[in-house]
């Protein structure tokens, strides 16, 4: 168990960098994700549908930027779910580094197993109180409102007509 633990830490940077290189390659520039000039209400649902498809291929970068920070909004505005999730995830840490083998306290000897049997008997309680599907649902709402909002209300540029279009 020990050795998938590593290989799993060992391929978190790896992922992280194809994340950065896939999702933030499609970044487009401030200005052209605020631009003022391309706001307008659509006629129909028809037009707002063509608009969200559109805008969410084109401005995926800056909606996963939008999602992240949401998401770090949340975490910071919920003290009691970052203690949480830092506890639990400092001991599972704590316990693969100071305790791969056996303890022995006393009479008694002390498991990996049993480790983790009471850091999953106080961290999960603490997650509990924490609520994390308050977070969850709200990160889906708001991330759904500001997301769909904007590629609903941003008129894609006239180049956007013609990129099916093929020259000869």
């Amino acid at each position: 168990m020990t050795s998938q633990v590593i290989e799993f830490a060992m391929r978190v940077p790896e992922t992280f960098r194809n994340l950065r290189k896939e999702r933030l390659s499609h970044l487009r520039p401030i200005g052209e994700f605020f631009d003022h000039q391309r706001i307008s209400r659509p006629v129909d649902l028809n037009e707002a549908t063509q608009r969200i498809t559109y805008n969410t291929r084109h401005f995926s970068g800056n909606y996963a930027i939008i999602v992240l920070l949401l998401t770090i909004y949340g975490l910071l505005t919920s003290p009691w779910l970052l203690a949480a999730a830092g506890f639990l995830i400092g001991g599972f840490i704590a316990i693969n580094r100071f305790a791969p083998e056996p303890l022995q306290v006393g009479e008694h000897v002390i498991t990996q197993r049993g480790l983790y049997t009471g850091l999953f008997c106080i961290g999960l309680p603490m997650l509990w109180i924490a609520s994390p599907f308050a977070l969850i649902f709200w990160l889906f709402g708001s991330s759904a409102i500001l997301v769909l909002g904007h590629a609903a209300f941003t008129e894609p540029p006239v180049s956007s007509e013609y990129t099916g279009v093929e020259t000869v």
